[in-house]
């Protein structure tokens, strides 16, 4: 779940408390896995969505990332995925979750997992051409990352051969912290504790403005004209995609 280690090593120290794993998204990627029973987990991060009923390997390049395992967590290899250091057909099912935007060469690190996975490659991902709502009007420069850094959905049966791609929604008190969960509770993004589990943040130049423009608006009334509507909802289509080889 995470980029290359010099960028986790940076911003990722506190990563374990803003990241938990939501269990309405982690049953949706442990149903994907079938009946796998060795899993590779690539940019496990802090491994929160690991499955525990399966004998998992996580592969992490960021030593952050790496020290906040939990103990009881996955035994874990530091590496990449471009260059996974596992045979053929070693495991049954791997998964990858919010990491594949942020790897060096996308195509090469699916084709990795593809040549080490026997049975179903699950991947939790954005759609790059489905903007993130309300919050793109305050960052507009959004858009222009997800097209810098996230791969097109077509890229995923490219590299992999055929698969499903199915919508993950977002439950309104989402417990991971990702960019998109926040969509009905937008106070938590004037939190600097809440940005800094984001990467999305830390390529933004002008968030200071961004935020502020935001907070008046909040105590203004001016975000509940326009987007109270999203309050009297417990879920929404955000953008994020199951991936799942057929």
């Amino acid at each position: 779940m995470n980029s290359g280690p010099a960028t986790y090593d940076r911003i990722g120290v506190d990563y374990s408390a803003q990241r938990r794993a939501d269990p309405r998204i982690a049953a949706q990627i442990h149903a994907a896995l079938g009946a796998a029973s060795t899993v590779l987990n690539v940019g496990a991060g802090t491994g929160n969505y690991e499955p525990v009923d399966r004998q998992v390997t996580a592969l992490e390049p960021s030593a952050e990332m790496i020290r906040q395992r939990p103990a009881h967590s996955a035994p874990v290899v530091q590496g990449h995925a471009e260059n996974l250091p596992f045979g053929d057909s070693s495991f049954d099912a791997s998964m990858a979750v919010l990491t594949v935007h942020h790897w060096t060469d996308k195509l090469k690190g699916l084709r990795e997992m593809r040549r080490v996975t026997t049975g179903p490659i699950v991947i939790f991902t954005f759609d790059p051409d489905k903007h993130e709502g309300w919050l793109s009007d305050y960052l507009p420069e959004l858009a222009k990352i997800d097209a810098e850094i996230m791969p097109p959905l077509s890229a995923y049966g490219e590299a992999l051969g055929p698969v499903d791609i199915s919508p993950v929604p977002i439950p309104a008190d989402c417990s991971d912290g990702f960019l998109a969960s926040y969509w009905r509770r937008p106070e938590a993004y004037l939190d600097p504790r809440i940005r800094s589990g984001i990467s999305s943040f830390w390529k933004i130049a002008n968030l200071d403005a961004a935020m502020a423009r935001l907070a008046s608006d909040l105590d203004s009334g001016a975000w509940q004209r326009k987007y109270g509507h999203l309050l009297d909802l417990d879920e929404i289509d955000a953008g994020y995609r199951l991936v799942t080889t057929i």
